[in-house]
């Protein structure tokens, strides 16, 4: 059972679940924003986000066992704790469920073309996994539109179809404030992602991978990242002095856990040369996406 949760890396997908309940508990709910899902409905969005995510995750460790087999020996599930053929198969059935669910949850709202996310979502992180990621940066763009996609398709499926001529302002606000933490976990993961390509670089290149450190070389590709690294500094700076430059307890939250994080991670982007040293900064993006998303908390305050 553990190597089946290590598999589809459980962590991850309590973040995805952590992060659209915020959205729907903390953010539309205390300020009764008008919603189309009722609560199996939105259990129902949780539960395809999972099990499409899940199911990328499974395929990414399928192609990537000769790679994780240097880069991660002790961490390897695909043909050790888990047989190819089960992993393969626990891949389909949760794509089926996924888009499934996707399909319910389209014709439920009234906007049969939202089925089309889903397959495009599975789809992508097929070809992803299968063939992305071997190229340079595209991979790491691709797969972080897709983590920004899982709050943005809470907006879709219940913002959207529930918008109406009288509370279209509202609901393109709010559907904007999510627009706004997408682009956060956009520009995070695409960092962390640079980051983790450089500390596997030893495996993907015998695995004849041509990530973006291994195209331009180790140092150029750090350097490139630690540029990046002032992308989502310079963006919850915006955010602070746009929308809560009011509010004392917000304005503190995002300098403390947020900015200050974000600032010593850029410096140790800078300074980092060893395995260890990369692998430490991609713990702390994660930390730091936790952080970001947590903010969501804090909205009672910032829109009183």
């Amino acid at each position: 059972m553990f190597p089946i949760l290590n598999l589809i890396r459980f962590k991850n997908l309590l973040l995805i679940i952590l992060v659209q309940l915020l959205i729907r508990y903390a953010l539309f709910e205390p300020f009764e924003i008008d919603v189309k899902l009722n609560n199996l409905g939105f259990a129902l969005l949780i539960l395809a986000t999972v099990c499409i995510a899940a199911a990328g995750n499974i395929i990414n460790d399928i192609y990537d066992i000769e790679t994780d087999t240097i880069n991660k020996p002790d961490r390897v599930i695909v043909g050790k704790s888990v047989s190819e053929k089960t992993a393969f198969n626990l891949f389909v059935a949760l794509n089926v469920i996924g888009v499934a669910i996707g399909f319910y949850l389209a014709h439920s709202v009234g906007k049969s073309a939202f089925f089309s996310i889903f397959v495009l979502i599975s789809a992508a992180l097929y070809i992803y996994a299968s063939y992305l990621k071997r190229t340079p940066f595209v991979g790491n763009i691709l797969i972080s539109v897709l983590v920004a996609m899982s709050i943005l398709i809470v907006g879709i499926f219940d913002l959207i179809p529930a918008m109406t001529d009288q509370n279209r302002e509202t609901q393109i606000t709010i559907f904007k404030i999510l627009v706004d933490y997408a682009i956060f976990a956009f520009l995070i993961n695409l960092i962390r992602e640079m980051i983790k390509d450089i500390e596997d670089i030893d495996g993907d290149y015998n695995a004849q991978m041509n990530t973006l450190p291994i195209a331009i070389g180790r140092d150029r590709s750090k350097y490139l990242a630690f540029a990046l690294s002032f992308l989502p500094i310079i963006a919850v700076t915006y955010f602070i002095v746009t929308y809560v430059y009011k509010q004392q307890i917000a304005i503190a939250y995002f300098l403390i856990a947020i900015i200050a994080p974000l600032l010593y991670t850029s410096i140790k982007i800078y300074t980092a040369n060893s395995k260890s040293d990369f692998k430490h900064i991609s713990t702390l993006y994660k930390l730091i996406m936790l952080l970001g998303m947590l903010s969501l908390l804090l909205y009672p305050f910032i829109l009183k």
